[in-house]
């Protein structure tokens, strides 16, 4: 196996880390270190998964197993990002609103972030593939 399927994920999500914390930075024109985390624009978890699936269709093609388990997890964790994700943020916020709380109120993505995420990881998956 070769190591681009190791480095390819990791390479996604500091090109996203980087992009998130610039955005952030530019947003509250300070550097924003305290918005590292979940939440935000782009998706990490989107970049990543989405990744791997530009990668395995590029190199390998989309006409076998590896494509397809790769699109299985893409569709979990981009549906996890939106709903499940998202949920857990509405209730973090009420939670702290509640009992005075410090729960962490960013977790989940909107769909703007996730469609960003998605971009990133194709970028990515592509120029890892040396297609």
């Amino acid at each position: 196996m070769s190591f681009v399927y190791l480095a390819t994920p990791f390479v996604a999500w500091f090109v996203t880390g980087v992009t998130k914390f610039l955005i952030n930075s530019l947003k509250e024109k300070k550097l924003a270190f305290s918005l590292i985390g979940y939440g935000g624009m782009p998706s990490n978890h989107s970049a990543i998964v989405i990744s791997m699936v530009s990668l395995i269709g590029f190199r390998d093609g989309i006409d076998n197993a590896a494509f397809g388990v790769a699109i299985t997890l893409a569709y979990i964790v981009l549906l996890d990002a939106r709903s499940l994700r998202k949920q857990i943020e509405k209730q973090a916020i009420a939670i702290n609103k509640i009992a005075d709380a410090k729960l962490r109120e960013r977790i989940g993505h909107s769909v703007p972030e996730i469609v960003c995420g998605c971009i990133v990881g194709a970028i990515v998956g592509l120029a890892m593939s040396g297609w």
